[in-house]
């Protein structure tokens, strides 16, 4: 099994691949809008990685906030992502279990208790749109055929690319994740490290 030391040190960048913009309009609360951009770090590129990483599989490196959709041949999309605060990561392996456009959203139990008076009311779920926390896509991560609750998903708050931050899930700009959604199908394999 390949370790972050191994996978990381192996990723050097090329030429940048998508051409997604960096200029994004995101909300801010209920009805407000701000320019963001996205710094040119996190924005998508082609690197290289090992030569033993199999095409169509998901690497995620929480501790420099980047995801790797592998390409084969020891190239790989490397992604900025934002991932969970401190402790409430998703480590090991999981499936890409099931996928989803504009998806719905509804707050963990776990996360009512922590923060009753922000999710409480959200209890009864959103509807998919551009202020669901989900963002535009989401790819539901499995574990021994069961939902692990966490999500590889976008985000309304692009400006949280690059931090440690969310509720455990992984985080993209929408426009990233509309692009890894279109790549990736259902039952890839996805390593979470830390």
């Amino acid at each position: 099994m390949t370790t972050r030391r191994q996978f990381i040190g192996t990723a050097a960048a090329t030429a940048g691949l998508l051409t997604a913009p960096a200029l994004l309009r995101a909300a801010e609360g209920p009805q407000t809008t701000t320019q963001y951009q996205v710094p040119e770090r996190f924005m998508p590129k082609t690197v290289r990685v090992k030569q033993s990483f199999t095409a169509g599989e998901i690497h995620i490196v929480t501790g420099r906030h980047y995801l790797y959709y592998m390409l084969g041949e020891g190239q790989a999309i490397r992604y900025g992502v934002a991932v969970g605060a401190e402790g409430m990561n998703f480590r090991g392996s999981a499936v890409v279990g099931r996928k989803a456009e504009w998806p719905s959203w509804r707050p963990t139990q776990a996360m009512i208790e922590r923060e009753p008076e922000k999710y409480g009311p959200l209890a009864d779920g959103m509807e998919g749109g551009p202020n669901n926390p989900l963002g535009a896509r989401a790819l539901y991560l499995y574990r021994g055929g069961r939902d692990t609750a966490y999500r590889i998903h976008g985000t309304p708050q692009p400006w949280t690319i690059g931090r440690s931050v969310s509720s455990g899930c992984i985080r993209m700009v929408n426009d990233h994740v509309i692009d890894l959604y279109q790549r990736v199908p259902v039952g890839a394999r996805v390593t979470v490290y830390s």
